[in-house]
């Protein structure tokens, strides 16, 4: 999300879900929003059925949303700045661009389009695979719409270019004109229910609540004021910074909360020795997760359905949480937890209730002033909302950018970090399917979803298993230069030929210790999309 920050400021969903009903071209890439985002993925295959919309899909895999598709760009994994730079080229050269709009609202357009003027449909395609006749259709497609939003996921962010990947779809965007405007945007799918909203908080190493800079003196002196003591201006460490410094011991002590990296983490050998060199370790979570089986101590915390509160969801939609039943045990509302260590550590929380939390965060927070439990109890309301009198805002950047004008970032294409070769000559990449949620900490205990999806599969093409002698539901091992797990083989075309899929839901097939921990430079986040691997009978 850091990319969008140049331009966009927070690195949420530019408009709204209800916009897809009358947008007239989505362009999916990096989101198996179907399996990732079903109540999405129903608004999207509706307007295509209704025939108001076109659907480009650019995904290496043959997804489900490939089925509604008007162009389906199969791109080799890894390479979506070049797909983008290439679409990016074509409607340069053709003149399809928004003239006025890029002229008046934005700024670093020549230097886009120097950089943009190689990467011809020609050379994209030795690249990426991708026909250039096929990239010239999307790109025209794109480029004519009178609205086109783009929809985007963790198969974007998850690169060592993920920040890149980011920035190219805003500059496509705005080179059409499709940024401040009702059916347009870039909107990136969140994935879980309230990242958002954490995020949204201050659950970042550089931001308080609301993308406020923590190295901003005028801020800090405003959170110092409200909160009653001292605060560092020092940026933080993101939570694979924080593993590599515990690795190394500058790090003692971890308190996690809700997550659960002993599964979700890239290179899970070297998570768990990092968790083992801490002289303690708190996890704090509604079940004894494989993160808090290593734990000194383990807070018993309630679910969605014990507990007041809000959510803020992936289209910046703030909502009411409502408690439906008791927590079980000694189990509390993760608000509660907090309160009450802080007070026995000597900084007093006064709250009493979630309510009383949500009336600091309108004092403190600008984008949430207006978004009162009063309102929330009525409607759910889009942010920024900084008045008890204001609407919520539907999509941003209506009239101008959050930094004024939108800023054009000339991106090349670099390649991932790890590439096949004679040893690993597949790629391995990851992801979710729709039974499962995350770790299956939750939906790998559930009788419904282990029913329809009980185990671990590796997705191989047909092509593959039969250059390996390998059949249908038969047991294979997967190994990077990281580890290796053994799973069941599928045989499906969705996998294009040279990669494999897995996914990252079942304990037993711990996928992640494949995965490579390489990191986005800016973004901090690992390229779990692209691994080297080798994958033979087990």
């Amino acid at each position: 999300m850091a990319g969008l920050a140049t331009s966009f400021g927070s690195g949420a969903m530019t408009n709204s879900i209800g916009e897809l009903d009358s947008t007239e071209v989505i362009l999916a890439t990096g989101t198996n929003t179907t399996e990732n985002h079903p109540v999405i993925s129903s608004r999207v295959k509706s307007a295509v059925r209704r025939g108001s919309a076109k659907l480009i899909v650019i995904d290496p895999r043959k997804i489900d949303l490939v089925k509604y598709a008007a162009i389906w760009l199969r791109q080799k994994p890894g390479t979506d700045v070049a797909v983008l730079n290439g679409l990016m080229n074509v409607i340069i050269a053709e003149g399809l661009y928004a003239k006025d709009y890029v002229k008046d609202r934005t700024e670093g357009f020549e230097a886009l389009k120097k950089t943009v003027e190689k990467y011809t449909p020609e050379y994209v395609q030795k690249i990426s695979g991708v026909p250039a006749e096929d990239l010239k259709e999307a790109a025209r497609l794109y480029a004519r719409a009178g609205t086109a939003a783009i929809l985007y996921a963790m198969g974007i962010t998850q690169h060592i270019t993920g920040t890149d990947n980011v920035k190219s779809c805003a500059n496509l965007a705005m080179l059409c004109g499709n940024v401040g405007i009702e059916g347009g945007g870039v909107n990136p799918l969140r994935g879980q229910n309230n990242v958002q909203g954490a995020c949204d908080m201050g659950a970042l190493p550089n931001f308080y609540p609301a993308y406020q800079q923590v190295t901003n003196g005028e801020v800090q002196a405003k959170f110092e004021k409200v909160w009653g003591t001292n605060l560092s201006a020092k940026v933080g460490m993101t939570i694979m910074e924080i593993m590599n410094a515990a690795h190394a011991g500058q790090i003692r002590g971890l308190y996690v909360m809700g997550e659960n990296p002993m599964v979700s983490d890239p290179d899970i050998s070297h998570v768990e020795e990092s968790l083992q060199k801490l002289d303690f370790l708190v996890v704090q979570d509604i079940f004894l997760t494989e993160t808090a089986k290593l734990a000194h101590v383990v807070l018993p915390s309630a679910c969605f359905a014990e507990k007041d509160g809000t959510f803020t969801n992936t289209e910046r939609k703030v909502q009411r949480v409502r408690k439906a039943v008791a927590a079980p045990g000694q189990a509390k509302s993760d608000w509660e937890i907090i309160r009450d260590l802080s007070n026995r550590l000597g900084y007093k929380m006064p709250y009493k209730s979630a309510r009383e939390i949500m009336d600091e965060i309108n004092q403190v927070t600008p984008s949430y002033g207006g978004i009162t439990y009063k309102r929330l109890e009525k409607e759910g309301l889009h942010w920024p909302c900084p008045t008890a009198e204001h609407k919520g805002t539907k999509f941003l950047h209506k009239d101008k950018f959050s930094r004024g004008l939108g800023l054009f970032q000339a991106i090349e294409y670099v390649p991932p970090a790890e590439l096949p070769d004679a040893e690993y000559p597949f790629l391995l990449s990851t992801g979710r399917v729709l039974y499962h949620y995350h770790t299956g900490t939750m939906t790998g205990r559930a009788e419904g979803p282990m029913q329809r999806y009980p185990e671990s599969l590796v997705e191989i093409n047909p092509a593959d298993a039969a250059k390996l002698n390998l059949q249908e539901g038969q047991m294979v091992k997967v190994r990077s230069r990281r580890g290796a797990v053994t799973a069941k083989a599928t045989l499906t075309e969705r996998s294009p030929q040279g990669a494999v899929f897995m996914n990252f839901h079942f304990r037993e097939a711990m996928v992640n210790l494949l995965t490579n921990p390489a990191l986005d430079p800016v973004g901090k986040i690992p390229e779990y999309k692209v691994c080297a691997v080798k994958v033979e009978a087990a």
